[in-house]
This record gives C-alpha cells, structure tokens and sequence, in this order.
C-alpha cells in the first residue's frame, strides 16, 4: 500500500510539471550533451515555499515557458517536500542532498541554476515575483 502511495505521489508530482522534469543528473547530463542544451537545475519546497509555488503556477507552467525550455533545457528539479503526506523515496532524498551539496551549499529556495552537458555552472537565478515572460528574458541574458 505504501508503494502505491508513493507511486501515486510521484505521478502527480511529475504531471504537476507537464515538461519532460527528471531527477537524475546523469540522465540529464547524457540528454544535454546529446541534445546539445543547458541543464536548468530547480531546487524546490513544492509543499512549504510560497516562492517555489508561485514560481511554478507563474512561470514553469507557463505555455511561453515550455517552449522556450523545450528549444533550450534540459530539466531537473530537486525537491524538498517537507509534509508527511509528500515524502519522497529514500533514493531520491538522498540523490536531491547531493545535488543540494553541490550547488546549493546555502540551501536558498526557490534556486535555479543552469549547468552545462558538464555539470559546470554556468549562471544562478532566484526568483522575484514576475511574469514568465519576464524570466525567461533574464534567464536567456544569463546564459549569452
């Protein structure tokens, strides 16, 4: 029943992000350099931060935004529920610490940061409350 539970959550998270998210940074790395694209690396509080929140309703499912990720990104998000009810598999606890270890050592939320098909970083971005449209301007002047 638990695995179910689990099963079910990680469903409706991954439909919650209607874009091709992964949480695995290897496969991302693999898709980047195949594709020729930037990782862009979320780090979330889906449940807890209003900033993550608004950042995915104002932005990430946004139409402008799919598209715009689509032509450039490779996506990867980890995240760090904090309810009971959106625990997230231990594997996948353990891998978005590392990820945490790595890039985000000051532990900000919500915290975007474009890799390269390496891992390197090539820009870090917070979030303000603004239009998608908006991000996406300052996300692409990040990267030039």
């Amino acid at each position: 029943m638990k695995r179910l539970f689990l099963f079910a959550l990680v469903l409706i998270t991954t439909n919650t992000f209607a874009q091709n998210w992964t949480t695995n940074i290897e496969e991302a790395k693999a898709t980047a350099a195949k594709e020729n694209k930037n990782i862009l690396l979320v780090f979330s509080g889906s449940d807890w931060c209003a900033p993550c929140i608004k950042l995915d309703k104002n932005v990430w499912q946004s139409t402008e935004f799919k598209t715009y990720a689509d032509e450039k990104f490779v996506l990867l998000r980890a995240d760090f529920p904090k309810k009971k009810a959106n625990v997230l598999p231990e594997e996948l606890k353990k891998a978005n610490l590392a990820l945490a270890e790595k890039y985000n050592k000051d532990g900000f939320f919500p915290l975007v940061v474009v890799l390269d098909a390496n891992g390197k970083v090539v820009a870090r971005k917070g979030y303000e409350n603004q239009t998608a449209e908006k991000y996406i301007a300052e996300l692409q002047a990040l990267i030039k």
